[in-house]
This record gives structure tokens, C-alpha cells and sequence, in this order.
């Protein structure tokens, strides 16, 4: 029987080079966010929103033009923290 991640890291590679670390609980709301704001702002130049829910005061808004490459990762309550 397979595992269920405890949450996604979905990392945001940039044209310019950084690669941001954003967190979902599952992978719905990954696809809700991809699919209502990423997908169809893909070649805009104006700024979206990038829900970061598990730190508290912060906030992120990207270009969705400059995104390159998307990664979604599961994990798991057992795996190691990679930096």
C-alpha cells in the first residue's frame, strides 16, 4: 500500500537563475493554484500571487513569464530536510 505524502514542496525554477521553495498540504491545492493563477497568466508580465502558508507574515509574487521549470516533490514525515 502506498505511502500518502504529508505535503508537496513545489519548487519554482526562475529565468533568472533562483529557485524558490513553496509548500502545499496536498496536491489539489497545488493544481487549484496552478490552474487558476499560473496557467493562465503564463506569458504575463504582471505580477501573481504565491501562497506561502506555512510562514507566517510573508508573501510572494512572481512574474509568471519567468518561470521556467516547476518541480513538485512529495514528502513524507520520515524523509530528511534537504538544503
Amino acid at each position: 500500500m502506498p505511502r500518502t505524502p504529508d505535503e508537496y514542496a513545489v519548487y519554482l525554477f526562475l529565468s533568472s537563475g533562483h529557485r524558490e521553495e513553496v509548500r502545499f498540504p496536498t496536491i489539489q491545492e497545488f493544481q487549484k493554484w496552478y490552474k487558476g493563477e499560473l496557467k493562465p497568466n503564463g506569458e504575463s508580465h504582471d505580477f501573481i500571487s504565491v501562497p506561502i502558508k506555512n510562514i507566517q507574515g510573508e508573501y510572494m509574487v512572481v512574474r509568471p513569464s519567468s518561470i521556467v521549470a516547476i518541480r513538485v516533490e512529495p514528502l513524507f514525515a520520515g524523509s530528511v530536510e534537504r538544503f
